[in-house]
C-alpha cells in the first residue's frame, strides 16, 4: 500500500504544470472530445511507466550496493529541484491534425513520446528501483497521472486559472525531498 500512495502522491504533484498536463489541456481545448483522449493518456502512461517502472527494479536488482541506494535517494533530491522548474508548449506551434487512426491513437502515441524522459518517467524509475513492486509502482504512477491529467481534459482552461500551479510544485518537490533524505537516513542508520 506504501508503494502504491507513495507513486499516486508523487507523479500526481509532479504532474501540476508538467508538459504531459499542458498537452491534455492542449488537446481538450482544440478536439472537445475528452474520452478518446483520456483513453489514449490512460494507455500510453501505463506501457510507458510499466517500462519505467521495469527499468528502475532491474537496475535495482543488479546493484545492491550501497552506493546505488544512495543515488536512488540522490535522484528524488534532484526531483525535487527539477519540479521547481516549469514546463511549457510552445504556444505558437501549430497542433497537427490527428491522424486517420483517430484522436485516441494521436494522444496516445503523442503521450507516450512527450513523456519520455519527463519528470514523472524519471520518478517513476527511481521508484521502481526503490520499491519491489513493479506492478504496485505502475498502478500508482498511472493513477497519479490520471488524477492530474483527467481533470486537465475535462476542465482545461477554468483549471488553470484556479489550482495555483505554483504551490503544486513546491508540494510535489518537498515529496521528492522528504522521500530522498528518509532513504538517506535509512541508509546512514538514522532511522531504523
Amino acid at each position: 500500500m506504501e508503494t502504491l500512495f507513495t507513486s499516486t502522491a508523487l507523479v500526481a504533484l509532479a504532474e501540476m504544470g508538467d508538459k504531459t498536463q499542458l498537452l491534455a489541456m492542449l488537446l481538450a481545448a482544440r478536439y472537445r472530445r475528452p474520452v478518446p483522449i483520456i483513453l489514449g493518456i490512460l494507455g500510453a502512461t501505463l506501457a510507458n511507466h510499466f517500462l519505467a517502472a521495469l527499468v528502475g527494479h532491474s537496475v535495482a536488482g543488479l546493484l545492491k550496493q550501497p552506493w546505488f541506494r544512495y543515488a536512488v535517494a540522490l535522484s528524488f533530491i534532484a526531483m525535487a529541484a527539477w519540479t521547481l522548474v516549469p514546463d511549457s508548449i510552445d504556444g505558437d506551434a501549430p497542433l497537427a491534425a490527428p491522424s486517420r487512426a483517430g484522436l485516441f491513437v494521436t494522444t496516445l502515441v503523442a503521450f507516450f513520446l512527450v513523456e519520455m524522459g519527463d519528470k514523472t518517467q524519471v520518478a517513476t524509475v527511481a521508484l521502481g528501483a526503490r520499491f519491489g513492486n513493479i506492478l504496485a509502482v505502475t498502478a500508482g504512477t498511472t493513477l497519479g497521472m490520471m488524477i492530474a491529467n483527467v481533470p486537465a481534459v475535462l476542465f482545461g482552461e477554468a483549471l488553470a486559472r484556479r489550482v495555483p500551479m505554483r504551490a503544486m510544485q513546491f508540494g510535489a518537490a518537498a515529496l521528492f525531498l522528504a522521500l530522498g533524505l528518509y532513504m538517506i537516513a535509512q541508509l546512514t542508520g538514522l532511522i531504523a
